[in-house]
């Protein structure tokens, strides 16, 4: 799964990164702006940021505030804290994700092409769907890992350490 991500988004930044070289010598060197490219880098741009994201997601190293912590002393109240937010998580993005699906669903029916090039619109909104349904696989994911951890540590002590 990690090769297939690193190799993946690897593509991606790699396909923006020449649309968007292309445009800049294109466009302000040579002084002849192609048209449609700003189309067509909108397709890998919104890969790249929604397996991203994603990729965070699985990594578990999405960026957090986590400001209760500090006030926080014994590490089962750490655990019970990353479950409720995870659950939080879940619940935001479970919403989002059924949202995704009707705007997916909107866009099949539909029919939607992009305005100069008529590429279908699908290939991008396809991208909202994909990735906030598989940032929900995981989210819930790594609940039931601190769920496992709740119950399965032994949190008598106060620091977290397992006394078996």
């Amino acid at each position: 799964m990690e090769r297939l991500f690193k190799y993946t988004l690897t593509m991606l930044l790699l396909a923006v990164a020449a649309l968007q070289c292309v445009q800049v010598v294109t466009r302000y060197v040579l002084q002849i702006p192609v048209m449609g490219l700003e189309e067509v880098l909108m397709y890998p741009a919104l890969w790249l940021y929604m397996l991203g994201s994603v990729n965070a997601s699985r990594e578990d190293t999405q960026i957090r505030a986590n400001v209760l912590e500090i006030f926080l002393g014994t590490q089962r109240a750490k655990v019970v804290l990353a479950i409720v937010t995870e659950s939080i998580s879940l619940a935001i993005a479970l919403w989002l994700t059924h949202w995704a699906w009707d705007f997916l669903q909107y866009s099949i029916r539909v029919g939607k092409e992009s305005p100069t090039l008529y590429i279908p619109t699908i290939y991008s909104d396809a991208a909202l769907f994909i990735g906030l349904f598989l940032m929900c696989v995981w989210t819930l994911f790594h609940l039931f890992r601190h769920c496992r951890r709740l119950f399965s540590e032994n949190f008598s002590d106060g620091r977290g350490t397992n006394h078996a």
